[in-house]
Parts: structure tokens; C-alpha cells; sequence
């Protein structure tokens, strides 16, 4: 990874099924029923079991891909490695028992910079700021959670210059509101600003041309393999996620709050919260209308 490290993924199988079983308002019990299984038999899943037969069962009736999720569940997928490139990096610091992502991006030739969230400590990104001799112009805030701005007065007090930009629904912070559709110029590079609410509800992604790779900045919506918790707007998470990140160029690659860098064509084959992506039926599933 950029980080020198390889980067744990974010959710393990008991963390994916949960997060969809909440999202669908789904109880152990109506998942054991609809699976054709026992209270007991879902509860040792739910407790880390590795009963791949059952593990199948339960995606299905929780509209996850089965395959994906067993991969997952057995370790045999990650994402392929993101090699270095000049214009961009990758800032992940520890936060609580946890650790947090955060970005910069910058044109190589007028050095002129964009931040995405601070992660606890901002200061891995000044450093890298000032070897390069950038100026900050801009610090975009994917949501409003702590572990995600938690050191922007610091970063706002270092970069006189930048301007900082936040949803214009979640905005408790004095940040200049912006929504889906906006569109910036950064020296030779185009940032545009994707909705893509859910995990909170006014979460931002931002995508952005011009570099080697284009990039799209996701926060907490997706994650390698996963995606942000969403237990009130869970279908507006997934249907954000589908039409609006994972219909991007295919070799864009995914920059999220938590765990590995990834890309669309990844994610899209991989991640089992998008079984349409990979022509598996859902007809024994929860209704997602």
C-alpha cells in the first residue's frame, strides 16, 4: 500500500452480514426463517462459525453475492496492490482502537493541493506538504464524523490559503456547503462532488481526473469489499454506491475512511453488497424496493 503497510480490510464477515441484516430490518429470527434454518445455526454465524453452506444461505436471503461473501469469510480475496504515483497519497493514522484514512492530491506542475479529511492527525500531511513545496488550495470533507476531521482546525490554521468545503446538509462546522454536481479545478486536475448519503445524511464523495489514475474519495460509503454502516437510509446508501460510484471509469480507484485502497472493476466483481454486478439472482432475498 502507499502506506508502506498493508492495511487490514475494514469489515470481516460477521461485520457485512450485521451491517445488512440491520440495514434490511432483518431479526435473527426472521433470517433463520427465511434461510430455512435454525435461531441457533444463524446465532453461531452471527458469533464467527464458519459454516460456508449456512454462510450462503444467509446471503441470499440478505441479497449479498454468496461467493464474494465466502471469499471474505475464508480470506481468499484483497485488493490488488495501489502502486505509488506522483500527485497523490494516502495518510492513515490511528484513531481510538482503529485507524482513519486521509488524502492529498495535487498537481505536479503548479503544486497547487486538495486535502480530503484529516484522520486524527493531520501532520504526515503538512510534512509531506512542505517537502513538496505545495500549497493547500482546497480541504473537502467527505462527513462530519469525528475520526474524519478530528484535526481540520489544525489543518485550516496551517493552510491559510485553502478554502474548506462540507455537505450542505451536514454542516454544523462553518465549512462553505456544497452538493452532488459541483465541479472544481485544481490546477490541470477536475475534482467533481458525488452525493452519495446513506452512511450519514450528507455524505460526499469526490472524484477527481487528471492524474495518472482517476480517484474517487468515498469516505465511509463504500469500503474494499464492504461498505459504511447505513441502518436508517440503507437503500439509499446502496442505491448511491451503485449509480454513482460503481459506474465510474472501471480502473478508478476507491479511496475510503477505513481499510485498502481499491478500484471500481474490484469492488464490482468482489464486494457482496453488489450481487447485480456479478448476475446472481436474488429472488429468495429481502425486497430492496
Amino acid at each position: 500500500m502507499l502506506t508502506g503497510q498493508k492495511i487490514g480490510l475494514e469489515d470481516a464477515l460477521v461485520d457485512i452480514l450485521n451491517k445488512a441484516r440491520r440495514g434490511l430490518s432483518v431479526s435473527v429470527e426472521e433470517l433463520a426463517e427465511r434461510a430455512d434454518v435454525s435461531v441457533d445455526q444463524v446465532n453461531q454465524v452471527l458469533q464467527g462459525a464458519m459454516d460456508l453452506v449456512l454462510i450462503k444461505k444467509l446471503a441470499y436471503v440478505l441479497n449479498l453475492h454468496p461467493d464474494s461473501l465466502v471469499d471474505l469469510a475464508q480470506d481468499n480475496w484483497y485488493p490488488n496492490e495501489v502502486k505509488s504515483f506522483p500527485g497523490f497519497a494516502m495518510f492513515t493514522t490511528v484513531f481510538g482502537d482503529m485507524t482513519v484514512n486521509a488524502y492529498l492530491v495535487w498537481d505536479p506542475v503548479t503544486k497547487e493541493a486538495a486535502s480530503f479529511d484529516t484522520g486524527s492527525s493531520c501532520e504526515p500531511m503538512l510534512a509531506l506538504i512542505r517537502e513538496h513545496g505545495l500549497t493547500l488550495k482546497r480541504i473537502f470533507i467527505t462527513h462530519t464524523h469525528l475520526d474524519h476531521l478530528a484535526d481540520l482546525d489544525r489543518l485550516q490554521d496551517a493552510s491559510p490559503e485553502a478554502i474548506s468545503y462540507g455537505s450542505a446538509v451536514e454542516n454544523p462546522l462553518g465549512l462553505r456547503p456544497v452538493s452532488h454536481g459541483v465541479g472544481f479545478v485544481l490546477g490541470s486536475l477536475l475534482i467533481r462532488i458525488l452525493g452519495t448519503s446513506g452512511h450519514t445524511p450528507g455524505g460526499l464523495s469526490y472524484f477527481i481526473e487528471g492524474l495518472t489514475h482517476p480517484l474517487v474519495m468515498v469516505g465511509d460509503a463504500l469500503f474494499a469489499g464492504s461498505m459504511g454502516g447505513a441502518a436508517y437510509a440503507y437503500q439509499e446508501a446502496l442505491k448511491n454506491n451503485r449509480e454513482r460510484v460503481l459506474t465510474l471509469p472501471e480502473n478508478t480507484i476507491i479511496c475510503p475512511g477505513h481499510g485498502p485502497l481499491s478500484t471500481v472493476a474490484q469492488e464490482r466483481l468482489h464486494n457482496p453488497f453488489f450481487p447485480e454486478f456479478k448476475s446472481i439472482p436474488t429472488q429468495r432475498g429481502v425486497s430492496q424496493s
